[in-house]
């Protein structure tokens, strides 16, 4: 009944009385006082005078614009898309924006927030939402800032300093930051049923007695630009790395019976991205990039559940990616064509109880181009993508084309209502890691397998949605389907009383649909802002001998008040709740607690509570529902409980003057192809 209320509520859109105010005329459409600006691939924001004050950071700001099935936390800074239909993607002037970026964006300079939920073909595959925050060029002057994140409640933290300064066409910037976490509270409960080949049934009940996760790393980078009102030439050298390995020990008991786990890891990751924006006649540009990086992982992994279980790896990889794009900003259309390349290689050496030695060669060759523009009130978007994608793995390779069609159309019914819709059909490539041979035992019964065979599959799908926008409140009424046939998914194989988990994609089809409303209201104009947001989930999957169904709810609600120099919001959301092959996940549901104090303008402090008035809180959830192996998994997290952060923010500059948009950049590779047991 709650769940059905709630539903209710959010799919209602709540009245809401307009106000006179100036207009806002952009380039599709026109609304009165509107700070939101309809575009047929997503929408613009831009915050107000007392959001961009109020955020010390990019986290910040993006929280305070309850951005739809996105989550933010500000405490761990990090972004989340509440969906399964791809990644989130943020960027900063159209390039792809590391954690650091965000964390010392120039928040005076920010001019608005481009929020695609409809990417099309430029951005590549598996991106379901970008995020681009556009930022004025600072022009001289010179900034230093810091920022010092620490709970108050556990043993968690992240400190930044960083400097930039801007001479005429020059910009030098240097940033460090370094991250720790030492945790011990975390809970583990699996009760497993394996259904041998004799018909008997074997269940086991894995529970955590003590389990501790530490990690200490840096991270740095150094950036130079040079650049004026018609190019931007810019270089980054970025690099991170473990100062002491990421480390997991655990304390287990199996039927009573106790045994242990270890896990230790160290990365290091050099990387240099050069890039080069050009504008030629005020309504033509040329974007080049290339970005070269190295990864090198070791490990080493300990399960002594039954007997002894032992491995270590030694990984290796080298990646080359290069992006080429055409743009012509014609009447009544925009032109957009280029391509990208990429090539990779992947040594990694498994050394113990996981003997192997994987090489992998990978390279894609990445074609679009993409009209966008308008015929009178219709406003439309249609693009046409092709790769070719080269695989070699020992004797295994592989050597196709894929192709991704869409297209985009959006039509004002009324001054105020909108509707769009949108087909396309891409191909999902699966990670590196999936598709590797080698094989990692998970458990005394349990084995996971890579498979090179796994081969890309189509997906279609279909996004129809009516919006209503007025300068004070914002309703989006939605709905989504997707196919995705011969897709990977899950399966167990049984053999000699042992369980292999491997991904195959023979005759699956995995498909969901869901209807979802989003609804903001500035109740207080420029002092109080709610936000609520709702939907029903239906998927389906029919694998090679089973079919699963599963219906949800996934829904969440944000409050957002501006009191002077303080600052107060809430937010909270139920996770998300999905089906796929035969996992059910349930993602872990969010209650955060924020205020914000500006005691000047240089200084701010921030205190955030998560998960109050829970001591263990839900940290994920996961069901298997194979026809041999089920298993019901939960994890709760003792740290994440009443959690309190307390922030501190510094930045002093002088000499800060702005002109036009200036492009920042980040693509570092970050795919090791390591194959991990859960």
């Amino acid at each position: 009944m709650k769940r059905l209320l709630f539903f209710l509520l959010a799919t209602c859109p709540l009245m809401a009385s307009a106000q006179s105010e100036k207009n806002v005329t952009l380039d599709e459409v026109t609304v009165k006082g509107a700070r939101i600006v309809q575009k047929v691939d997503g929408k613009w924001i831009y915050p107000t005078e007392q959001q961009i004050a109020a955020s010390p950071n990019g986290y910040s700001l993006l929280a305070k614009l309850a951005l739809p099935h996105i989550r933010v936390d500000e405490a761990m800074s990090s972004i989340t898309a509440l969906t399964n239909l791809g990644t989130v993607q943020v960027r900063i002037n159209g390039i792809v924006a590391t954690r650091e970026d965000l964390q010392t964006l120039d928040m005076q300079g920010v001019e608005h927030v481009e929020f695609v939920d409809n990417p099309g073909v430029r951005y590549g595959e598996g991106v379901a939402y970008i995020i681009n925050i556009k930022v004025k060029k600072p022009i001289g002057g010179y900034v230093l800032g810091t920022q010092l994140t620490n709970a108050l409640t556990t043993t968690n933290g992240s400190e930044a300093l960083y400097g930039k300064v801007n001479h005429g066409r020059s910009e030098l910037a240097l940033s460090y930051g370094l991250d720790y976490h030492n945790f011990g509270g975390q809970a583990y409960d699996q009760i497993a049923r394996y259904e041998l080949e004799s018909g008997d049934v074997v269940t086991m009940h894995r529970q955590s007695q003590r389990i501790r996760s530490r990690n200490l790393s840096h991270n740095a980078q150094l950036t130079y630009s040079l650049s004026d009102s018609s190019y931007v030439l810019q270089a980054k050298l970025s690099g991170s790395t473990s100062i002491r390995p990421q480390r997991r020990d655990a304390e287990m008991l199996m039927n009573g019976t106790p045994y242990d786990e270890h896990s230790s890891s160290r990365t290091g990751t050099p990387s240099l991205d050069v890039y080069y924006h050009q504008d030629f006649r005020r309504h033509q540009s040329l974007t080049a990039n290339m970005v070269g990086t190295y990864i090198r992982t070791t490990g080493d992994v300990e399960n002594n559940e039954g007997s002894i279980y032992r491995y270590t790896t030694d990984g290796k990889t080298w990646s080359l990616w290069s992006e080429a794009v055409y743009e012509n900003r014609l009447k009544p259309f925009t032109l957009s064509s280029g391509l990208q390349f990429g090539q990779r290689y992947s040594h990694n050496v498994y050394r113990g109880d996981a003997e192997a030695v994987n090489d992998m060669h990978a390279s894609s060759l990445y074609l679009f181009s993409q009209l966008k523009g308008r015929l009178g009130n219709l406003s439309y978007m249609g693009g046409l993508g092709a790769s070719r994608r080269y695989y070699r793995q020992g004797a295994v390779h592989d050597d196709f084309w894929l192709f991704r069609p869409k297209f985009t159309v959006s039509y004002p019914l009324a001054s105020r209502l909108k509707l769009k819709y949108d087909f396309e059909i891409s191909q999902h490539v699966s990670q590196i890691a999936l598709v590797s041979d080698v094989s990692i035992k998970q458990n005394s019964m349990e084995t996971i397998l890579g498979n090179p065979e796994i081969r890309p599959n189509r997906v279609t799908s279909h996004h129809l949605a009516l919006t209503y926008s007025s300068p004070r409140f914002t309703s989006e009424l939605q709905g989504y389907y997707r196919i995705n046939s011969h897709c990977n998914m899950e399966k167990y194989i049984r053999q000699d009383g042992h369980f292999y988990q491997t991904q195959t994609n023979a005759d699956n089809e995995c498909n969901f649909f869901y209807v979802n409303s989003y609804n903001q209201w500035d109740i207080i104009p420029d002092k109080l802002t709610a936000t609520l947001y709702g939907g029903i989930y239906r998927f389906f999957n029919y694998g090679e001998d089973y079919t699963h169904t599963y219906t949800s709810f996934n829904g969440g609600c944000s409050l957002q008040a501006y009191l002077g120099s303080w600052t107060l919001g809430a937010y909270a959301d139920n996770g998300w709740n999905f089906m796929e092959g035969e996992h059910r996940g349930h993602q872990a549901p969010a209650w955060y607690l924020t205020c914000n104090y500006r005691v000047s303008p240089a200084l701010s402090l921030s205190l955030y509570a998560q998960h109050p008035f829970s001591q263990h809180p839900l940290t994920n959830k996961t069901e298997v529902v194979s026809r041999y192996v089920q298993k019901e998994i939960a994890q709760h997290y003792r740290d994440y409980g009443n959690m309190i952060t307390l922030k501190l923010t510094y930045r002093l500059d002088r000499g800060r003057r702005y002109r036009d948009i200036q492009r920042t950049m980040n693509h570092s590779d970050s795919e090791t192809g390591i194959l991990q047991s859960n």
